[in-house]
């Protein structure tokens, strides 16, 4: 189970090493400043989307971090984490067709990250290696 209260406090300390007040920090990943006060003080949980534009805003903030306090490596992955079956774990991605928009787009855009989430809540993060 996530323990968002951690979740907050990880979040609080991006701001905080950023220099930034909650206002400049929702301006930065987003979202409105009303949804970073209800996050901040215990109101509102932060959502998958949200989490996912401090990721993607901070680079350098890894995603196992930020929801679970650990550093990505080989030893943390979310089978582990998260005791999902070894045979759930496993994803043949080459017999996916990953969804790109529009079969017509011409401007099709490189995949970075996977995020398969479960019914029981459990999710595996799948990194494109360079």
């Amino acid at each position: 189970m996530l323990n968002f209260e951690e979740i907050v406090l990880r979040i609080k300390k991006v701001i905080e090493d950023h220099e930034l007040n909650a206002a400049s920090f929702a301006e930065k990943i987003g979202v409105q400043r009303s949804g970073i006060s209800h996050i901040l003080s215990g109101r509102n949980k932060p959502s998958l989307e949200f989490l996912s534009k401090i990721q993607i805003t901070f680079e350098e903030v890894e995603f196992d971090w930020l929801l679970l306090g650990t550093k990505n490596n080989s030893e943390n992955t979310p089978s582990t984490l998260f005791n999902i079956p070894e045979e759930k774990s496993k994803i043949d991605l080459q017999h996916t067709t990953p969804y790109l928009g529009s079969e017509n787009s011409e401007d099709e855009k490189e995949i970075k990250k996977i995020i398969f989430i479960y019914a029981d809540d459990s999710f595996k993060l799948i990194d494109k290696k360079s």
